[in-house]
């Protein structure tokens, strides 16, 4: 089954010719290369483009080990260009050669060629699209199949299976396309044994692979759960009988963030307007991932929802900050004390901010109230939205706080706008 990824799509035909290098990166397996070879090498025949004016280089497969070394690749492909007429660079894997960074500057310099390359470390891509291209390249950050390319996928299939099935499995392409439980767990945690795991730990030339797989275990059973290092490195203590530093531990979340597998959300005082770097929390990018890696043992599906939620408004384009606000609550005794109270998502894009709380159930009214609390405390215009499990008619009270049902804000790319 073709899924066209049509967002992806638009974003790098509205880039073509605009003289900057265009970058596709995200975790392995998410789809770069069928995006990149396929749907949109199928969009430039389509458009009248022959196959002789579109070089591909796959630097991942063995046949294509010469053209990894730098000077060959280059030869090879001014040696392509035969005539005047508009030629497409697409380059699969880009960090597998040396000093692309002279390579691809070189290719911006041939008038009649537009180039588009994968990467899947930032380390090596986005990170240098900054100081080394210096505004000539374009980053593409292609995420898993969000919950309606997944859906797609899923004929006649209902929303809550579906649902079901991608909080679990998550949406690696290939993996949404297998048929049973069986196929899906096996491909996943070979995936993440033999691909992910093996990447990181070599490519960072990391020799303390059980401690850096600790830290992945906690990671993972600790997804939208406030951390930072000192707790991480008192964990290590206690339950696994470690030592590690504080910059062993940071080396490693940066080592998983660099291959796209997981996500910080920083704190971000909403009233003082300012980050507090104390704690944070992490979201994978991919919930199958997470979820082979714990051998499918624990199955919180608030927690799992939470990520679910963040990964959507990722998709749709917001940064995405933890939001506290500080309050003066009254204590039995008369006194008031001033105290934290957390809004699950503060999401930017832009001039537009909305808060979005992450809600399972709000069936009792102590329940919704303790959800509204913190929303009601911030003194701005912005919207305000809670989403839960529910299937609900979307609802809106006298302060603007609106209620939505899960399935509403999931499935309708445009259900947090105009709202």
């Amino acid at each position: 089954m073709n899924i066209p990824r049509k967002k992806y799509l638009d974003r790098l035909i509205s880039h073509k010719h605009n003289k900057r290098i265009k970058i596709i990166t995200g975790v392995r397996r998410c789809g770069k290369s069928y995006l990149l070879f396929n749907i949109f090498k199928n969009h430039l025949t389509e458009s009248g483009i022959t196959s002789s004016q579109i070089i591909e280089i796959q630097l991942e497969n063995r046949l294509n080990k010469d053209l990894r070394d730098p000077d060959r690749c280059l030869k090879h492909i001014i040696d392509k260009i035969k005539d005047k007429k508009q030629y497409y660079l697409l380059i699969d894997e880009i960090q597998l050669m040396p000093e692309f960074e002279d390579v691809l500057n070189s290719c911006l310099l041939i008038d009649n060629l537009d180039t588009y390359v994968t990467g899947s470390n930032s380390k090596f891509l986005s990170k240098d699209i900054i100081t080394t291209f210096r505004g000539r390249g374009d980053e593409l950050y292609l995420r898993p199949l969000s919950f309606n390319e997944f859906y797609q996928t899923k004929q006649d299939t209902s929303f809550e299976r579906a649902w079901n099935e991608y909080i679990t499995y998550g949406g690696l392409p290939y993996c949404a396309l297998l048929k049973t439980h069986e196929e899906k767990d096996e491909y996943l945690k070979n995936l993440f044994k033999e691909v992910y795991l093996k990447d990181i730990l070599e490519r960072n030339n990391i020799h303390g692979e059980y401690a850096f797989e600790q830290l992945l275990n906690i990671i993972s059973s600790g997804i939208g759960s406030l951390t930072n290092l000192r707790k991480l490195e008192n964990t290590y203590k206690s339950e696994i009988n470690l030592s590690i530093s504080v910059n062993t531990i940071n080396h490693y979340l940066e080592c998983l963030e660099d291959a796209f597998l997981i996500e910080r959300s920083d704190r971000y005082d909403v009233k003082g307007r300012k980050y507090i770097s104390t704690q944070q929390k992490y979201y994978f990018t991919d919930l199958g991932l997470r979820n082979s890696r714990l051998n499918f043992r624990q199955f919180e599906e608030t927690h799992l929802m939470e990520n679910a939620i963040y990964n959507e408004l990722r998709y749709r384009g917001y940064s995405i900050d933890i939001g506290i606000v500080e309050i003066n609550e009254r204590q039995i005794n008369g006194k008031y004390i001033r105290k934290q109270i957390e809004i699950d998502f503060v999401c930017n894009k832009g001039a537009e901010r909305i808060y979005i709380q992450s809600a399972y159930s709000t069936s009792s009214l102590e329940k919704e109230q303790q959800e509204k609390r913190p929303l009601n405390n911030i003194n701005d215009s912005f919207r305000k939205i809670i989403v839960v499990k529910d299937d609900i008619l979307t609802r809106k009270d006298e302060n603007g706080i609106i209620t939505m049902g899960l399935k509403d804000f999931i499935t309708n790319k445009n259900s947090i706008d105009n709202i």
